[in-house]
């Protein structure tokens, strides 16, 4: 049955995909949506056919009615780590990024001397990181955002210092023919131009800022979090519910990067990358 679903389903999605409709925003939602259900189906038909034990691979709708019957401790979780830790940690660490960025525009000798730096921080691994930075600011979820702001400043940095350089040499010195200020050439033409890169930014650290505060977490946290509740499980093999926060944070983490995508679709309608 699940590979009978999956070709009926295969079949349609190149049938789509190939017609006007596949072209349009509705046909554009409907197609993964659609591959993303076969994949459940097929998930779903192999473990029962398999006999897959649920400690290894849990059915899909062994994981929704864990689900279903967790929601009090799944949004407590959510709270504390996506809202709390990633969320915070995240607008924190994009508008310090943003602020530098502007700064070592503005003085060349910072811009030499900290981008090579943020190279370095950039690669430092996050497991080892953590640790220090729990103990330095507790296990609370201010912890859990310094992790985050640690994870997410140099990406953003990184982009929003290129895209100021993105104008044409001859646009800026169009603006110093008219006498524009370094605040009115910087609002006026290279903000807006940088807009891609900015976006490319947020949409960088939107990824890492949940990876962040889960992986944080492991490193100690109150007993509430994602992070605390996938280790916790794991330990008494509670794979379903693994699996609900594994749901829960990937949900989280597609929603702030299509909320992203939205904005930056309205911001930056006139670049190539929006047209069509």
């Amino acid at each position: 049955m699940g590979f009978g679903f999956w070709g009926a389903a295969w079949g349609l999605n190149i049938a789509v995909a190939g017609s006007a409709f596949g072209r349009t925003r509705t046909g554009r939602i409907f197609m993964p949506l659609l591959f993303g259900l076969t994949l459940l189906v097929l998930w779903e038909a192999l473990v029962r056919a398999l006999g897959v034990p649920p400690v290894i691979l849990p059915a899909p709708s062994a994981i929704a009615a864990k689900f279903a019957s967790s929601t009090d401790v799944l949004w407590a979780d959510f709270v504390q780590t996506a809202v709390k830790g990633a969320l915070s940690g995240f607008v924190i660490g994009c508008s310090a990024a943003f602020v530098t960025a502007i700064l070592c525009d503005r003085v060349p000798f910072l811009r030499a001397g900290l981008l090579p730096i943020g190279n370095f921080v950039a690669a430092l691994p996050i497991v080892g990181l953590a640790p220090i930075l729990v103990m330095w600011f507790g296990f609370g979820w201010q912890s859990k955002a310094a992790v985050v702001v640690a994870m997410v400043f140099f990406p953003m940095l990184i982009n929003v210092v290129a895209g100021l350089q993105a104008s044409e040499r001859m646009q800026r010195d169009l603006m110093a023919t008219w006498g524009a200020s370094y605040t009115q050439a910087l609002w006026k033409l290279r903000l807006p131009a940088a807009m891609p890169f900015i976006f490319n930014g947020l949409k960088i650290s939107a990824s890492l800022a949940l990876i962040g505060a889960i992986v944080a977490e492991y490193f100690g946290s109150p007993v509430v979090g994602m992070g605390f509740r996938i280790s916790t499980a794991v330990g008494v093999l509670n794979i379903e519910l693994v699996w609900a926060e594994i749901a829960v944070a990937a949900l989280a983490g597609s929603a702030l990067y299509g909320v992203i995508a939205i904005v930056e679709r309205g911001v930056t309608f006139w670049h190539p990358s929006q047209r069509g």
